[in-house]
């Protein structure tokens, strides 16, 4: 019976750490399901979703955190529990003069929604016209189904105007 672990990495960005996780994952029969990673600010961030057989689970784990050194931490979690109530998965994306508290202002007013985060990008850009610095955020969203569509419109709409920011909230394409 196949498990999930989901393992992260934090530290200085340096060559062979996606090689050092994925030797250890096919030592263990695991299968690379999905990942996020990036360079940030000279630090590698890195998201990992194996999938392994039960038996390997304790092995593959060890394993990993011995990655861990010191600037380097790896933390490697079990995935499950009860599966979560059913979504919709909507896209959200944002984008206007860059200053604090954009972030926490959106998800504030989605989390008094009851809505999740399930992808987040940011960036900061240069506008195309002006060169002034842009805010980008994209996001995925999962709704519940029992949240009104049009609540969620309307309250992001008010901050998109508070925060003089253009907001697109719709469906996610395939």
């Amino acid at each position: 019976m196949n498990k999930s672990l989901v393992v992260t990495l934090i530290g200085p960005d340096r060559p062979g750490m996606v090689n050092a996780v994925s030797e250890r994952a096919l030592a263990h029969g695991a299968n690379w399901a999905e990942s996020l990673m990036a360079n940030l600010a000279g630090q590698f961030a890195g998201i990992v979703h194996l999938q392994v057989d039960a038996d390997e689970i304790e092995a593959l784990s060890a394993e990993l955190r011995a990655l861990a050194a010191p600037g380097m931490q790896v933390v490697v979690a079990v995935a499950g529990g009860p599966k979560p109530a059913p979504t919709r998965r909507m896209a959200l994306c944002l984008v206007g003069h860059d200053r604090p508290g954009i972030i926490q202002t959106i998800s504030a007013e989605l989390t008094r929604q009851g809505v999740s985060i399930a992808t987040l990008t940011t960036a900061i850009v240069s506008g195309a016209m002006s060169g002034e610095q842009l805010f980008e955020m994209n996001a995925e969203i999962d709704v519940p189904e029992g949240v009104a569509l049009g609540d969620i419109r309307r309250g992001l709409e008010g901050l998109a105007n508070d925060l003089m920011v253009d907001l697109e909230f719709g469906r996610k394409s395939a």
